[in-house]
């Protein structure tokens, strides 16, 4: 009898093991699953749930060990804040499962969409390269799901499941922002209005491709003022705290462009349809006024040293292995130098699932119009 209790409890271990491997999975039966609204992510470390854990790059582009995810998660992800990231409280308002990265060993069903962002990813190839999966790369991935869902389902019912499917990005901070963090010169070569227009330019490409093989919904992030965050704020000293004009320019430059890319697809491609959420202003208005949004402290990171803790050093991993952590992620915008806490996060999503165009939040379309669609 000793014998068949512990068979038993042998059983009910490796059952329990293998639910808790499967929590970034399909938690729906595969009939309903394949009838709900898949959800694809592309771009950086906004959207990266854990890409970079599976590649070989540098501790600067990957978030896999404490503090990272001691809030919610209990252990770290990948993903870079103390929590969950903009992408996973979306797919809760859509009634879907945790969006699982694209690299993650094992991970072979696509219904429900994947995750393909990349911490330090940028629509340029060149920016950080080899270090990253840029967003030409993030696109082939795509393009082994599409086939995947074509094998799977036949090409009628994959061409629906990918007109019902969302397609989320945030890119082109890293652009941006490497050429500062890594003295480059490539600004140098060109006008700052040519640059962005080549950031916007790989964008297109990649939107036009993904409309071609069927995709019409299309959600997009836009850049806040990079220049201002902690990590930004202490590239010169002479500058003594205050923002980084030049990279909150670029921004601005290419925040404009892709609201005039974005209006003009809408106009030529047909059943094309976006949501742009002003994350910009958003982030913005919690840096300044904190209190008014439930925080303490608007411009310092939680996890990082220097001034406004945006010495990158947060978990002691990097180049500099002296950080500070806050007690408590909730009182802060920023959890490291470059990325937000998860609180911070819940609010973003919560305004790109239901704020409205009149607001100027988000528009033309929020996310829970979009995924209703049909």
């Amino acid at each position: 009898m000793a014998r068949l209790s512990f068979l038993f409890f042998i059983l009910f271990l490796h059952i329990a093991l293998t639910a808790t491997r499967c929590r970034g999975k399909s938690q729906l039966p595969e009939k309903h699953a394949r009838a709900a609204v898949p959800f694809f992510l592309f771009g950086d470390s906004f959207l990266d749930v854990g890409n970079n854990n599976y590649i070989n790059t540098s501790t600067l582009d990957q978030a896999n060990f404490w503090p990272y995810g001691e809030t919610y998660f209990k252990f770290p992800t990948g993903r870079f804040s103390d929590g969950r990231l903009v992408s996973d409280f979306i797919a809760k308002h859509a009634n879907l499962p945790l969006i699982p990265p694209f690299l993650q060993p094992g991970f072979r069903q696509y219904y429900l969409g994947v995750n393909f962002a990349s911490a330090g990813a940028g629509a340029l190839a060149e920016t950080f390269q080899g270090f990253v999966i840029d967003l030409k790369t993030q696109l082939s991935y795509y393009s082994k799901v599409e086939s995947w869902l074509r094998q799977k389902l036949g090409n009628d019912e994959a061409k629906m499941t990918i007109s019902r499917a969302v397609y989320l990005f945030s890119i082109g901070s890293n652009d941006y922002m490497s050429p500062f963090l890594t003295n480059s010169t490539i600004l140098n070569n060109y006008p700052d209005s040519t640059y962005v227009g080549m950031v916007i330019g790989n964008l297109t490409t990649t939107i036009k491709e993904i409309y071609t093989r069927g995709g019409r919904k299309f959600a997009f992030i836009n850049l806040p003022d990079l220049g201002c965050v902690p990590g930004m704020r202490i590239i010169k000293s002479e500058n003594n705290g205050s923002c980084l004009e030049e990279v909150t320019s670029l921004a601005n430059l290419h925040n404009k462009a892709l609201s005039k890319l974005l209006f003009d697809l809408e106009k030529r491609l047909k059943g094309f349809k976006y949501s742009l959420f002003d994350f910009n202003s958003n982030l913005r208005q919690r840096m300044h006024h904190p209190s008014k949004y439930g925080f303490k402290e608007g411009e310092a990171a939680c996890c990082g040293t220097g001034q406004y803790r945006g010495v990158f050093s947060c978990g002691g991993k990097r180049k500099v292995k002296e950080f500070q952590l806050c007690k408590d992620p909730n009182d802060y915008v920023f959890w490291d130098s470059f990325h937000l806490t998860e609180k911070i996060y819940k609010q973003l999503a919560d305004q790109m699932w239901s704020g409205t165009s009149n607001s100027r939040d988000v528009g033309p379309y929020n996310l829970r119009k979009l995924f209703r669609i049909n």
